[in-house]
């Protein structure tokens, strides 16, 4: 019986470090990330991209990938829109040409924060930024797609591996006497390693 093939993007970040462990087992894993020189798995370069998926030729491919930097977004723009929206519509329309799944991973900026409740999945999404707006446009892409897929959506991630909130926070608890934090938003923190 052949094993499955899974192709993973993103392996060096939060989500993608973690998906390496709980993903190998289930069958061949190949992982990329934006610096790999044999396969492409810079999702700013489509040409490569869809190479790499024709000659692989996954069952499952998973985009652990994303331009993240929530801010610096705004000052680029086309770069996160090129990431985060127009890399998962090419995945998409690959995986539906390959007959592969899609898991990808998106994000609770989809919302416009407002509100003290949960967002559920079916809550009308109203991102207030180049980020958010950028990561629903991929996941509308997915979705117009015809291709067989899953959309999880994730908030304040944190692993042992990489910068997130709770590192910053217990690293600057050793640094200062007192600290100063935003206490306007609310956040479900993920952990990387239950992704």
């Amino acid at each position: 019986m052949t094993p499955i093939k899974i192709l993973l993007f993103g392996k060096n970040g939060q989500v993608g470090w973690e998906l390496q462990r709980s993903l190998a087992p289930l069958g061949k894993l190949i992982t990329l990330d934006r610096r790999d020189l044999h396969y492409c798995g810079d999702l700013a370069n489509p040409a490569g991209i869809a190479h790499t998926l024709q000659t692989i030729h996954p069952d499952i491919i998973v985009n652990a990938a994303a331009y993240t930097a929530v801010d610096q977004a705004e000052n680029e723009p086309e770069l996160a829109f090129r990431i985060n929206a127009e890399a998962p519509e090419l995945l998409a329309r690959q995986a539906e040409q390959i007959g592969a799944w899609l898991i990808h991973y998106s994000t609770d900026y989809v919302f416009n924060g407002s509100g003290n409740y949960p967002w559920r999945e079916i809550d009308l999404t109203s991102p207030i930024n180049t980020y958010g707006l950028s990561k629903l446009r991929g996941e509308e892409e997915i979705r117009k797609s015809n291709c067989k897929y899953m959309i999880l959506r994730t908030s304040w991630v944190y692993a042992a591996r990489g910068k997130n909130f709770i590192k910053t926070i217990l690293r600057l608890a050793q640094e200062k006497e007192q600290l100063t934090i935003i206490d306007d938003q609310i956040g479900a923190p993920t952990s990387a390693e239950l992704l």
